[in-house]
């Protein structure tokens, strides 16, 4: 009968904890990044009653007779299963599909979290509501990032200025028609056909210049090219255009091959000292219409431009929008895994820091390593199941309630048998 007392106090007691173990499950049904636990019980010691004895001749052998004395808590383990994705808008908020942590500083304490919801604080360090700051990789002023190298606080710099980059290259594409006609000499002089394009260029103190290629049709097969800009002298002045009449490289640009190159350092263009490639391997001479057009190579000019806002792409990689229309790396966010993230310990707040079960964090990007993606503007909630919370509470009360009903059992008997005696 003791015995039976006993073992329904640790039932109790197990009970108890399932139901508290589901409370704060339930508490945090809305706690992003949250993740839910699990009890798991086990039987304690068992009392041998008799032992076992193994069949000897033609004895058969017995079962050992033994009573348990209760149960215990086992563990309370993580349910790391992914949480559903909440859209929120806001570019500082990230969520991680898929497996790993951000990584959090405090002091001199690494931490990590599944929760995303960053703001940027007075220096434009990007933290967590209780302050905690999100580490990463920062770029260079060129926008290069080194995932090799240490974790750094990531920090917006609001307010940047990139300084203007002259134009060193551009570009002509395109049809010039086989059916245009030649320029005829005078008097009058009647222009050949004429196909005009438009190139927005930079100089090295980030002015526009609004170039005019003007391509002439001078006679079969040869066309004439100017660059220049309105009101100041030609940078490039006729420039002869060959295209082969002849199988099989009949309407491919013969010469100049390929490209030429011309600097605007002459009158009108002092604040522009290097020399422009002008990319003409895109030009052909077919017939129909002539679609021929300018532009300026990529990433080779651009305006003074600042810091205007910035977005998150899927490998953490935290990329500033420019007033001058460029967009360049500010740095990267670091992504944790784990061996065995149930071994974490949960340090408050959403956070988790490194356990001896857990094995060391293993730090990297995004999308690699078996590391999750990244997106912004989301937010991943809890991932608690309220009716799986709800059962799993009406269990615990009945187990509390039976391991009770033990306790009254044993004392009616124990009352009974002082009763044995009047």
């Amino acid at each position: 009968m003791l015995r039976s007392m006993f073992s329904a106090i640790s039932g109790l007691k197990a009970h108890q904890t399932k139901l508290d173990v589901a409370g704060n499950n339930i508490a945090n049904v809305n706690t992003v990044g949250f993740k839910g636990s699990q009890t798991v019980f086990e039987d304690t010691l068992s009392q041998i009653i008799r032992n076992g004895s193994a069949p000897q001749g033609q004895t058969a052998g017995s079962n050992p007779a033994q009573v348990g004395l209760g149960v215990k808590v086992a563990g309370i383990s993580t349910n790391w299963t992914q949480g559903s994705a909440q859209s929120t808008g806001r570019s500082s908020d990230f969520m991680i599909t898929g497996d790993g942590f951000f990584i959090t500083k405090s002091g001199n304490e690494n931490l990590y979290t599944r929760a995303g919801s960053f703001d940027t604080d007075g220096v434009g360090n990007l933290v967590t509501p209780d302050g905690l700051i999100l580490q990463g990789w920062m770029a260079t002023l060129d926008g290069t990032i080194d995932p090799q190298g240490p974790l750094v606080p990531l920090r917006i710099p609001q307010g940047q200025v990139l300084a203007p980059v002259a134009t060193s290259g551009a570009q002509i594409q395109g049809n010039l028609s086989a059916g245009a006609t030649a320029a005829v000499a005078g008097p009058p002089p009647v222009p050949g056909t004429q196909v005009t394009s438009q190139i927005r260029m930079f100089d090295d103190l980030g002015n526009a210049h609004e170039m005019s290629v003007v391509m002439e049709c001078t006679g079969t097969n040869t066309w004439s090219l100017t660059v220049q800009e309105a009101g100041q002298p030609p940078v490039v002045n006729a420039l002869a255009l060959t295209f082969s009449g002849t199988a099989p490289t009949t309407g491919q640009l013969v010469t100049p091959a390929g490209s030429t190159t011309f600097t605007p350092a002459t009158a009108g263009y002092a604040s522009w000292g290097g020399a422009v490639t002008l990319d003409l391997g895109g030009l052909t001479q077919f017939g129909g219409a002539s679609t021929a057009a300018g532009k300026a190579n990529e990433n080779t000019g651009s305006a003074l431009g600042t810091l205007e806002s910035y977005s998150l792409s899927n490998d953490g990689t935290i990329v500033g929008l420019y007033s001058n229309g460029l967009r360049q790396p500010l740095g990267q966010l670091a992504l944790a895994t784990f061996v065995n993230p149930g071994g974490l310990s949960k340090a408050g707040n959403s956070s988790f820091r490194a356990g001896d079960n857990s094995g060391q964090p293993v730090v990297g990007q995004a999308g690699t390593g078996g590391r999750g993606q990244l997106s912004a503007g989301s937010l991943e909630m809890s991932n608690v199941d309220l009716a799986e919370e709800f059962t799993g509470l009406i269990v615990a009360q009945r187990g509390f309630q039976a391991n009770s009903r033990v306790i009254t059992t044993s004392d009616e008997i124990l009352q009974d048998l002082v009763q044995l005696k009047r």
